[in-house]
C-alpha cells in the first residue's frame, strides 16, 4: 500500500516538473520575440553616404511644417556686410523755391502726393515779378517805334534827300532802345532763373519731374523770397537711391565702378536688393579709417526709403558660391548643418562650411551644390526628429 502511495506521488512530481520545464523553455523566447520586435521599432535613421536620413510617410503631419526651395549659387561677397545708409538720388530730385520775394497764394500738391512732370505745385503772388514783366513790354514796345522811325527815314531819305545825319541818329536811338529791351528781358530771365510759368505777377511752381512730394515747406499766405533757408518743395523719384557705404581702407583697393553690391534691410528679413558702385571716396576718415563709397540702387518696388539703414556687402567679380537663409542653418557646437530635400517626404542632414555669414543669409564654400532644395523652414524640427530617434535607438 505504501508503495503505491510513493509510486503515485512521483508520477505527480515528474508531471509538475515536465510542465515547470516546459513554460521555463518557453519563456527565453517570447522575450527574444518582444526584445527584437521593440529593437525593430526603434532602430536608428538609415545612413547613405555618411549623412543620415528622415523619412516621412505621404501625408504625414511633419510635412506640413517643413518648407524647401532651390537654392542658387551667386557672386561671393568681398567680406562681411558693411553698414550703409540710403540717400534720394540728386540727379533725380528736384529743390525748388522761389527767387522772388512774394506771397503764396495757392497750394497745390500735399507732403506724400505722386505728381508728374510739369504739374503746378503752388502759386505765388510777386510784385517785382510784375514790375519787371511791364519794363520787358514798355522796352519792346520802345523798340519797335524806333525801328519804324528809322525805316522811314530811309525810305523818306532815298526820296528827298534827308541829312544823313538825320538818318545816323534815329538809327543810334534804334540800337539805343535794342539794349534796353535786352537788359530788361535779362532781368526778368534773371529773376525767375528756376524757368517757372509766369502769369502776370504770378509765379507757377511747377514740378520738373515726375516723383512724389517728399518735404514741403510752404502753406497759403506765407511770406517768401529769395533769401528763405530751405526749399519750398523737394520732388524726388522713389524709385532711384543713392547707397552710401562705409568701406574699410583693406577693401579700397578692391572698389571700382561697376561692382555690384548686395543689400540688405531689417524692414524685409530674407530679401535682396541690388545695387552698382558708381564712385568711390577721395578722402579716408580720420575718426573712422573708412571711406564712403556711393552706390545707385535699383528701388522700383519703392520699398526702401531714404535715410534707411541698410547692410551692404561688397560682391567679387568673380567666383560664386550657395546661398542660404540663416534660417536654414543647425548648429551643432563647431559645425554647421543643413537638411536638404532629396525626394519627396526625405531629408538628409548634411556638414557644410561656411565662406561668410551675414545677418540675414550665409554663403556655403563646401557641402551643397547649386539648385539643391534646402529645408528654409522646419530645419530645427527636423533635427530634433533625428536627434530623438538617435535617442531611441540601443
Amino acid at each position: 500500500m505504501k508503495n503505491k502511495y510513493w509510486m503515485g506521488a512521483g508520477a505527480l512530481v515528474l508531471a509538475a516538473a515536465a510542465v515547470s520545464g516546459s513554460y521555463l523553455w518557453s519563456q527565453p523566447t517570447q522575450a527574444k520575440s518582444v526584445a527584437t520586435t521593440s529593437t525593430a521599432s526603434a532602430a536608428p535613421p538609415p545612413v547613405a553616404n555618411g549623412t543620415q536620413e528622415l523619412r516621412f510617410a505621404a501625408g504625414a503631419p511633419q510635412l506640413d511644417m517643413l518648407r524647401a526651395q532651390p537654392m542658387p549659387a551667386l557672386p561671393v561677397p568681398m567680406g562681411a556686410a558693411l553698414n550703409a545708409r540710403l540717400v534720394v538720388d540728386e540727379d533725380a530730385t528736384a529743390r525748388l523755391g522761389s527767387g522772388l520775394a512774394g506771397r503764396v497764394l495757392l497750394v497745390k500738391a500735399a507732403l506724400g502726393e505722386q505728381v508728374r512732370a510739369g504739374q503746378l505745385l503752388a502759386e505765388i503772388d510777386a510784385p517785382e515779378l510784375g514790375t519787371a514783366q511791364a519794363d520787358v513790354d514798355k522796352a519792346r514796345s520802345d523798340e519797335a517805334r524806333k525801328r519804324l522811325v528809322v525805316e522811314r527815314a530811309r525810305v523818306l531819305g532815298a526820296g528827298e534827300g534827308i541829312a544823313g545825319r538825320e538818318l545816323e541818329a534815329a538809327e543810334a536811338d534804334l540800337v539805343e532802345a535794342q539794349a534796353e529791351s535786352a537788359r530788361a528781358r535779362q532781368r526778368m530771365a534773371n529773376l525767375n532763373a528756376a524757368g517757372m510759368r509766369v502769369r502776370g505777377q504770378r509765379l507757377e511752381i511747377v514740378s520738373p519731374i515726375a516723383g512724389v512730394v517728399v518735404e514741403r515747406a510752404i502753406t497759403p499766405a506765407l511770406e517768401v523770397g529769395p533769401d528763405s533757408s530751405s526749399p519750398l518743395f523737394v520732388v524726388t523719384d522713389p524709385r532711384k537711391l543713392w547707397l552710401l557705404i562705409d568701406v574699410p581702407e583693406a577693401l579700397v583697393a578692391q572698389v571700382r565702378p561697376g561692382v555690384r553690391v548686395d543689400v540688405e534691410s531689417d524692414a524685409y528679413p530674407g530679401e535682396h536688393f541690388t545695387a552698382t558702385v558708381m564712385q568711390r571716396g577721395q578722402a579716408v576718415d580720420p575718426d573712422t579709417r573708412r571711406v564712403v563709397v556711393r552706390a545707385r540702387l535699383d528701388n522700383a518696388a519703392g520699398k526702401l526709403l531714404p535715410e534707411m539703414f541698410v547692410r551692404a556687402a561688397l560682391l567679387q567679380e568673380s567666383g560664386h558660391a550657395v546661398r542660404v537663409p540663416n534660417g536654414a542653418l543647425v548648429n551643432r557646437g563647431l559645425y554647421t548643418y543643413v537638411f536638404v530635400e532629396t525626394a519627396p517626404g526625405r531629408y538628409q542632414r548634411r556638414q557644410v562650411t561656411l565662406l561668410t555669414r551675414g545677418g540675414d543669409s550665409s554663403y556655403v564654400g563646401k557641402g551643397l551644390d547649386e539648385n539643391e532644395r534646402v529645408v528654409t523652414t522646419g530645419a530645427l524640427l527636423l533635427d530634433a526628429e533625428m536627434s530623438a530617434r538617435a535617442g531611441n535607438a540601443p
